[in-house]
């Protein structure tokens, strides 16, 4: 397994990288479907789902509340307007459940954070895509805040972000690794501005972040979070 040098920055994906977060929204698709079966099938339902935060992301963005918006006009369309507003205010409130979910750390996480929080020469970060004040929560939620100097919450992540964070906080990207879950998301567009990347890939893949994966010699995929404290030496 290949060790990283001379790293000064840890940056870490938040959702299914610290904790488990899209479970939660496959739970509330799964109510959703359950909730329009009188007009649509499952797989109805979430292909027209798909197709609707595809086509209102670059409006709305990532996150909870864009994924309410969808999943309400989604409805709509497949119900023929049919929906009652009892049938909207539920899936308000699957809506809601997303803002409150326990993002309890996932294994070893704490344990690899607290660690890494005492070699000094580390700064750890958090560094996400999604709507602030849910990150914010949920990172408070986690207990984990602890742990980070600096926490970057932005719209999207490509190359551009990736530098303007190196740029905030003073360091080259070569002296920068980003840890996430999505190859898309955290390893792409970190490779891209010239930083080291650790792929942890999680069980669960949102379809918009699902992409094909190759070899860099600044990458190295892991199963573990703990393993990060043997790629760190």
């Amino acid at each position: 397994m290949k060790k990283f040098d001379n790293i000064r920055v840890i940056a870490f994906d938040a959702d299914d990288t610290l904790w488990d977060c899209q479970s939660w929204f496959l739970r509330v698709e799964q109510k959703c479907c359950e909730l329009l079966s009188p007009w649509a099938t499952a797989r109805e339902v979430s292909e027209g789902l798909f197709d609707t935060e595809r086509k209102n992301l670059p409006l709305t963005g990532y996150g909870t509340k864009a994924f309410t918006l969808s999943l309400i006009e989604n409805a709509v369309r497949v119900s023929h307007e049919q929906l009652t507003g009892d049938v909207v205010m539920q899936l308000l409130d699957l809506g809601r459940e997303l803002l409150t979910f326990p993002t309890t750390p996932l294994p070893g996480v704490e344990e690899t954070l607290e660690k890494l929080s005492r070699q000094r020469h580390y700064q750890l970060v958090v560094f996400t895509k999604g709507e602030l004040m849910d990150q914010e929560n949920k990172l408070l939620r986690s207990g984990l805040e602890k742990y980070f100097s600096h926490i970057e919450t932005v719209s999207r992540k490509t190359q551009n972000e990736y530098r303007q964070l190196c740029e905030n906080l003073g360091v080259a990207p070569e002296q920068t690794l980003m840890v996430g879950n999505s190859f898309r998301s955290d390893v792409v567009p970190a490779l891209e501005a010239g930083a080291a990347a650790v792929h942890i890939p999680y069980h669960v893949v949102w379809e918009l972040e699902k992409s094909d994966e190759y070899p860099h010699n600044r990458l190295q995929k892991i199963t573990h979070f703990d393993e990060l404290l043997e790629l760190l030496g």
